[in-house]
């Protein structure tokens, strides 16, 4: 039961993370707007809907998790991280370059954590009597997992913060 609620945290909070990163770059008045005004408006839109897109494949991957099939979490982390590489294919203004960095950053990050989940889950759904699972060390990396995590988020954050300066602009 632990796993699943890894899982669906790690799911619900990168989505969280990214939502309110796009729409709060995406707050700017729309009168009077330069090239370069249209071009960051664009590019968060853009990273709007590609976050809309990754929510919509953590929720399946969510799913996934709950039906306990190691094949199925694989195969749904994996449209996650298309998902996530799209995001990074964003054509990105020269004023967002930073902004890109930091979420690029922080998905990576998240791709990681997740991948590293599904792993520890596969070990352990393939343990056998002969070869069991050393439940001594689930602890010590499920921690692990959880600070590659935070440093996702970390940096989703300062994705965040810096839109919303940019915003203030």
């Amino acid at each position: 039961m632990r796993k699943r609620t890894i899982a669906r945290v790690l799911a619900v909070a990168l989505g969280a993370a990214l939502a309110l990163g796009a729409l709060a770059g995406c707050q700017s008045p729309a009168t009077g707007a330069t090239d370069q005004q249209q071009a960051n408006r664009t590019y968060m839109t853009k990273v709007n809907q590609a976050v809309e897109e990754l929510n919509t494949r953590l929720g399946e991957f969510d799913e996934a998790v709950a039906q306990e099939s190691v094949v199925n979490m694989r195969n749904k982390a994996n449209s996650a991280f298309e998902a996530i590489d799209a995001l990074a294919a964003i054509d990105t203004p020269d004023a967002m370059k930073d902004l890109q960095t930091n979420y690029v950053d922080g998905c990576n990050k998240l791709k990681d954590a997740l991948s590293s989940y599904i792993d520890l889950y596969t070990e352990i759904s393939s343990a056998t009597e002969e070869a069991p699972f050393d439940f001594s060390a689930y602890d010590g990396r499920v921690k692990e997992i959880q600070d590659v995590y935070n440093e996702g988020i970390d940096k989703l954050k300062a994705a965040d913060e810096e839109a919303l300066k940019l915003n203030e602009d």
